[in-house]
């Protein structure tokens, strides 16, 4: 582990970056989780992108998402929000520059402050041969979508140096699939699932086109709604878990990569999508005690 310059305490915390993908904040909010309520207030807040990739990259350049204040210069925000990883990693003295020349989270935990760091994803755009896997001293494509308990069960922390994780968490993504749910009973939509391969005959830039399919009934839509809320309430139950199982001196932020369109104003999913309900995100965090 390198030496850690002088002014910073000589033990870091564990930090835990939690992303439940494509979760909206009001299917987290209707879903009432008690377990991930217990790190803090729940806030509502925007991510920096619509879609899975270019999100996770704004993340793991230390840009979580904003809480979009007005009267503000975007200097200022940046200056105060990087600010708040001296809080999460139990440090002094971090800010934007800190990061300079990479501005990668991982490759600054991994190589300034001697942190090992982990990387496990449940979307395949986020697959080990992408360019996010930089700065990791392991990063896994998990066998399946949506089992966020199998990350669990694979996380060690050493007494020798703090960790980071990543852990993108599929459950609350298309098709909202709990664990040991058959496939063949997950909702489809004609296009939608797989490789969206008919999406372009129906869909510009995300809008549905005037049409009279019924490929998207709102009773279909609200069934997929419904069921990203009732994927919260199973994550609330896993994150009990996580929370058992990681020591004291961890710092857990628990946010999503962006929103989810169920309908409103004839839109559908989320990426080439400009809609509030696309950025919307929740975001949660706090130290486990």
């Amino acid at each position: 582990m390198q030496k850690r310059r002088t002014g910073r305490r000589s033990i870091a915390n564990n930090y835990v970056l939690v992303v439940f993908d494509s979760c909206r904040y009001d299917s987290f909010t209707r879903a009432r989780p008690r377990t991930i309520k217990k790190l803090g207030h729940v806030e509502r807040r925007w991510s920096y992108a619509s879609w899975t990739s270019p999100s996770h990259f704004n993340l793991l350049m230390g840009l979580l998402p904003h809480s979009s204040p007005k009267r503000v210069y975007a200097s200022d925000y940046y200056t105060k929000d990087f600010y708040k990883y001296n809080e999460r990693l139990g440090l002094t003295g971090i800010e934007f520059k800190s990061l300079v020349p990479e501005l990668y989270l991982p490759s600054f935990l991994k190589v300034s402050l001697g942190y090992a760091t982990h990387g496990m994803v449940s979307l395949p755009v986020l697959n080990p041969h992408t360019i996010l896997n930089h700065g990791f001293d392991s990063y896994k494509l998990m066998p399946a979508h949506n089992d966020m308990r199998a990350m669990v069960r694979e996380m060690k922390f050493s007494e020798e140096q703090p960790s980071f994780y990543l852990l993108n968490v599929g459950e609350t993504h298309y098709p909202y699939a709990l664990p040991g749910e058959p496939p063949e009973e997950w909702p489809r939509i004609s296009g939608v699932h797989g490789v969206f391969k008919h999406l372009d005959e129906h869909i510009v830039g995300g809008k549905l086109m005037a049409s009279r399919s019924k490929m998207f009934d709102r009773a279909k839509l609200e069934i997929l709604r419904q069921r990203q809320i009732q994927a919260v309430r199973h994550l609330d139950t896993v994150v009990e878990e996580l929370f058992d199982i990681v020591p004291k001196n961890t710092y857990v932020t628990i946010t999503s990569d962006h929103g989810e369109l169920f309908g409103e104003d004839g839109y559908f999913g989320h990426g080439p999508i400009q809609h509030d309900k696309v950025f919307e995100v929740f975001f949660v965090e706090g130290k486990l005690r």
